[in-house]
């Protein structure tokens, strides 16, 4: 997954160098608003390529006295701050070119420069697009691509999808308004054309920043993860009862694991250090993204005491939660 996320990175900040230097000079050539608008747009882009490039790297990092949990969630975090500069800059700016267009029009000088540029732009990201989408589609398994964005614990994947797909519906966007100004004589076109790309870039950096966010707070391994947990858990030797279970993600591929069990009576404290090592073991080696297993020894009726203070109601991961999860999840 890590090399998969480290390709779609790769080709989606190629692309977006080599769209947005094309695009710069388009822009400068034609005196275009919305060709700037996506010149800005393919200049954000390239940036956000480069902060998620540096996440991966961050993210790599091993553990050390200060994180003792990984820097994991670096990922995270500088995925939020791309979608943050999707939403200020790349918006901001584009919606301000096309005011400031409608209000000062200016005719575009050699409008066919634009088609061109556009053309080879389209060729550009669309190949990025697919390098993504294929990654994308792989993982999404059948569910839709809004439920599969919502699961993702992957920002660099659906980020990159999604910001190419913007890219490609914004130089559709760009060619009609390049067409539109030189075809009626209007350039107040050009105008509406990048306020409608700053449009486009505010929704989907709200979006992207919501689901980030959502990573970035903590959430909860896949209902597939959990169930797996627990059931490893309840076949070991000496547990009793399964009381529940949290989890959350640290990245993309770290999963952080706390258990309440209800070991048998007779078992011996050191008779439980063994289990409890031999339980991390067979958990670490079916699902390798777990990076750390915490284990409560408490009865059932504690763990249920603490769960209905803290929650008022069964707590995630808890058998009791299961019919509502399913729904859920």
């Amino acid at each position: 997954m890590a090399a998969s996320s480290d390709r779609v990175v790769h080709a989606a900040l190629a692309g977006n160098a080599l769209v947005a230097a094309t695009k710069c000079v388009a822009a400068w050539w034609t005196g275009s608003s919305a060709m700037l608008s996506e010149a800005l747009h393919s200049c954000v882009d390239t940036g956000n390529q480069l902060l998620l490039f540096y996440g991966l790297v961050q993210a790599r990092r091993p553990p050390d006295v200060s994180h003792p949990l990984g820097y994991g969630r670096e990922l995270y975090f500088w995925s939020f701050i791309a979608a943050l500069l999707m939403f200020a800059l790349g918006a901001g700016a584009s919606i301000y070119q096309g005011v400031d267009r409608l209000l000062h029009p200016v005719a575009m000088v050699d409008p066919v420069i634009n088609y061109i540029v556009l053309g080879c732009s389209f060729l550009f990201e669309g190949s990025s697009w697919w390098v993504a989408h294929r990654r994308f589609a792989a993982w999404k398994d059948g569910m839709s691509y809004f439920e599969a964005v919502q699961r993702s614990k992957d920002p660099p994947t659906f980020l990159v999808l999604f910001e190419d797909t913007a890219a490609l519906i914004g130089l559709v966007i760009a060619l009609a308004g390049t067409a539109a100004a030189q075809y009626s004589g209007d350039p107040r076109f050009d105008g509406l054309a990048s306020i409608a790309i700053g449009l486009l870039l505010a929704v989907g950096g709200m979006i992207i920043a919501r689901e980030t966010k959502g990573l970035l707070i903590g959430e909860r391994a896949s209902r597939r993860i959990e169930r797996s947990i627990m059931q490893i858990a309840g076949a070991e030797q000496g547990v009793e009862r399964v009381n529940g279970l949290l989890t959350f993600h640290l990245g993309p591929e770290d999963v952080v694991v706390t258990l309440s069990l209800e070991f048998a009576d007779r078992l011996t404290t050191p008779e439980i250090e063994s289990i409890v090592d031999q339980l991390e073991q067979h958990i670490r080696s079916a699902h390798s993204e777990v990076i750390a297993v915490f284990i409560k020894p408490q009865t059932a009726a504690r763990y249920g005491k603490l769960v209905q203070q803290r929650y008022g109601a069964p707590a995630p991961g808890t058998p009791a939660d299961d019919g509502r999860r399913a729904s859920r999840l």
